[in-house]
């Protein structure tokens, strides 16, 4: 749970500052990023419904790891952005950012071998090496993100409205 609460709040520490600089970027599509970083958590879901059981409704083979990949994260955000009519592209721009912003994370983490998951299918099988950074379970990683999104979140609310 650290680690998707970690990835929803990058967006918005990213996010936030350049939204006080540009008038278009506003609240809304500074949440919709965030949602878009969650995009490669879904594969948690298979701790809750067992592939298998997609596999017997469906009869077809099933999967949840493929959702962690870039080709994953491209195939739910334009499903996504279906959804949003007319701002359907621009949707999708920011559901894209934060599902990229999540596996830049991820491929920041320690591996055993040195280098991140194939999070780059189905374009290339190539496993790129990992700056071993953090691990996803250390407390102090959900600390830095939560330490510098309430930073934002004041400066964010101190900041004068001019309207």
């Amino acid at each position: 749970m650290a680690d998707l609460l970690t990835h929803v709040l990058v967006p918005f520490v990213l996010l936030t500052p350049l939204s006080w600089r540009f008038r278009w970027l506003t609240d809304r599509w500074i949440v919709l990023a965030m949602a878009g970083a969650a995009i490669p958590d879904l594969v948690k879901v298979g701790l809750v419904v067992d592939g298998r059981v997609i596999e017997s409704i469906t009869g077809l083979p099933f999967s949840y790891a493929p959702l962690a990949t870039l080709g994953g994260v491209l195939a739910v955000t334009a499903g996504l952005a279906v959804l949003f009519g007319d701002v359907r592209r621009r949707a999708f721009g920011y559901i894209l950012l934060g599902g990229l912003t999540s596996l830049a994370l991820d491929g920041m983490r320690v591996f055993a071998d040195g280098h991140a998951n194939f999070w780059l299918y189905p374009f290339v099988w190539w496993r790129p090496p990992t700056p071993s950074l953090y691990v996803t379970s250390d407390p102090r990683v959900t600390a830095v993100a939560l330490a510098a999104a309430g930073l934002v979140f004041v400066l964010d609310r101190s900041r004068p409205t001019s309207e």
